[in-house]
């Protein structure tokens, strides 16, 4: 598998996997071991993670695991996230939901994300989503610190709009390299509110989480979910594939080079995602899925 290149110190391979589900899969040590290493077999070696997955326990099942097979962990480029503060029994003193992108915050956070991974360092650290209350220029000091320590690559953001983007790296010496944001066939958000212009306009892929809408594509009878569907399966019998793996296709067919994030604990599922690097969907094609998105023409 090719990987994307998003910056001189940093690859990542074309499709990454996301560990957000990882406390649901109900699995032992050993066959998350066994799963990692399948999916590097495929050509993957980013995972993803964030602090609160899990309710602030799949970085640690992770790193529990992985850290039993250092030489395997030091092959893995990981991303994790950082900012949200969610209601748990593990953070008993949070009591509202809400946002932390202070310095002291961020320095814990990273250093806590590396304690539970068993990491010497994180490969991409992002802000997890935008924080009313920021102050870019804490956020800045906290990832050159971090930067210059050695304990984290490089940075991004998630779910971040183009001026949001542009506050954060005004502050910055260095890019940021992503926007982990939610793409697919059915949430098209971000090509109208200027965010993939921007990561074009910037020379940054564009991670994609929720690649295949959060399963609603496949379930949902509204008039749009049936319309998609239908050409979703035109489409697939074109090309004698599953329809889920258009969905990798269409994300992947753009010129921003989206990175689709898979969400599957099922290996079978994953090397599907992998397979659909080799579907060229035509631009047309890819324009019947738009159309079917949008409910109408192109003007």
């Amino acid at each position: 598998m090719e990987q994307v290149q998003l910056s001189e110190n940093l690859s990542i391979s074309s499709i990454v996997h996301g560990m957000w589900r990882l406390t649901d899969w109900g699995v032992s040590a050993k066959e998350l071991i066994k799963f990692v290493e399948e999916c590097q077999a495929l050509g993957i070696d980013t995972f993803d993670h964030a602090d609160i997955y899990g309710d602030y326990m799949v970085e640690e099942e992770f790193g529990k695991a992985l850290g039993s097979v250092p030489s395997l962990n030091k092959q893995l480029k990981i991303v994790t996230k950082c900012g949200i503060q969610l209601l748990s029994g593990n953070r008993p003193n949070t009591y509202i939901k809400h946002y932390n992108t202070s310095y002291d915050h961020i320095i814990w956070s990273a250093e806590n994300s590396l304690e539970k991974l068993k990491r010497e360092n994180i490969d991409l650290l992002l802000i997890h989503r935008p924080d009313p209350f920021n102050d870019p220029s804490e956020i800045a000091r906290a990832f050159t610190d971090l930067k210059q320590s050695g304990k984290v690559r490089e940075f991004g953001v998630s779910n971040y709009l183009p001026a949001q983007f542009d506050s954060l790296q005004a502050h910055l010496d260095f890019p940021l390299v992503t926007n982990q944001i939610e793409i697919s066939v059915t949430a098209l958000q971000e090509f109208d509110n200027g965010t993939i212009d921007l990561c074009q306009e910037v020379g940054i892929s564009p991670m994609a989480w929720s690649p295949l809408s959060g399963g609603s594509v496949f379930n949902g009878e509204t008039h749009r979910f049936l319309t998609i569907r239908n050409v979703l399966h035109k489409i697939s019998d074109a090309h004698g594939v599953t329809i889920d793996q258009i969905m990798y296709a269409w994300l992947l067919k753009h010129p921003a080079n989206i990175i689709p994030i898979v969400g599957s604990g099922k290996i079978e599922r994953v090397k599907r995602a992998v397979d659909a690097l080799t579907i060229d969907l035509t631009r047309q094609q890819w324009f019947e899925l738009w159309v079917a998105s949008k409910g109408e023409n192109v003007p």
